[in-house]
């Protein structure tokens, strides 16, 4: 039996939420917590009890410490994380709403993370693990992280592990469009697992009908394509099977950041339990209606106990 479940890398920041309602230059407190689609997975997939691992480089500073503590009380690996004692750990502010997608400003040029490269690759550590989740991420902050992920994906499928790649579509950090759709492209035709949102994987293919878009990666050689649709729930199909199943209700929606990558969590976990994909997405959805009735990026992930709860509660989860 390996080691971890799971590896994956990324950058993880330092996260300040404001305290209160308004404009983030007029707020005055904040509260800290931690961000980064790959630690908020790493954390969900702990939460479930798998043995997860992250990768990736922090500074020698405060906010570093900060990451380094708070995935270690999660119980997530971070034996392969790397300080760097020349670059700052990257960090945000977020400002707080009732309902939808806050503002959120970043301050991360230059980070410890963006100066991850192909020789930082570990085959040992990445070894241990049985399964790879990748997003679009790395690949978007510079070129030596995009490297590194390349390396990354290509040990592990020598390996014949299984891949998942979430593309995290952040067009802002890429120097154009067409780079964005190519490089991402490139990645997702190589996973076994793609997990983009509608909206994503319309900028990615040109298509909008879900079965389309699915198409267009299985024709490529993914096994699994599975589309969220926000309040529509998800859409999957692989070459066997296809469906869309309904979201959770959500009694309120607090703030829609993270809600993704506990999507990411509930399939990942349930294809690594050997659950059938409608149960796999059907953990996404469930994990995904928890994460935005929580003000923070992860704070509303459930334990095992907590989410077969809301399953065995549920008119979908029982079916």
């Amino acid at each position: 039996m390996k080691e971890l479940d799971v590896v994956t890398f990324g950058e993880a920041m330092a996260m300040f939420i404001a305290a209160e309602k308004g404009p983030l230059h007029e707020v005055k407190q904040f509260n800290r917590e931690l961000a980064g689609a790959e630690t908020n997975v790493a954390i969900g997939l702990a939460k479930l009890g798998l043995r997860a691992g992250w990768a990736s480089k922090v500074g020698r500073d405060a906010f570093g410490d900060f990451i380094i503590q708070r995935l270690n009380s999660e119980s997530v690996d971070i034996s392969r994380v790397l300080a760097d004692k020349d670059h700052p750990t990257g960090f945000q502010i977020k400002s707080k709403v009732d309902k939808g997608d806050p503002e959120v400003q970043y301050f991360r040029k230059g980070s410890a993370a963006s100066f991850l490269e192909k020789s930082d690759f570990s085959e040992e550590y990445f070894s241990k693990a049985r399964h790879l989740h990748l997003t679009g991420i790395p690949l978007a902050i510079s070129l030596s992280a995009r490297e590194f992920s390349h390396e990354a994906l290509s040990f592990m499928k020598k390996e014949k592990n299984t891949i998942s790649f979430d593309p995290n579509l952040r067009p802002g950090l890429w120097n154009s469009k067409q780079e964005m759709i190519e490089e991402i492209n490139r990645m997702a035709v190589q996973a076994d697992y793609f997990l983009p949102g509608i909206e994503e994987g319309e900028v990615l293919t040109g298509f909008k009908d879900p079965c389309d878009i699915a198409s267009f990666y299985l024709e490529k050689g993914v096994k699994l394509v599975v589309i969220k649709l926000g309040e529509n729930g998800a859409y999957y199909e692989s070459l066997k099977e296809k469906g869309t199943i309904p979201s959770f209700k959500a009694d309120k929606v607090i703030d829609t950041v993270g809600a993704g990558d506990g999507f990411a969590v509930g399939v990942i976990s349930g294809i690594l339990e050997n659950l059938s994909v409608y149960e796999s997405v059907l953990r996404g959805n469930a994990i995904g209606s928890l994460a935005v009735q929580s003000p923070g990026d992860n704070d509303g992930y459930p334990t095992k106990d907590e989410l077969q709860d809301l399953l065995n509660n549920s008119l979908i989860g029982g079916r």
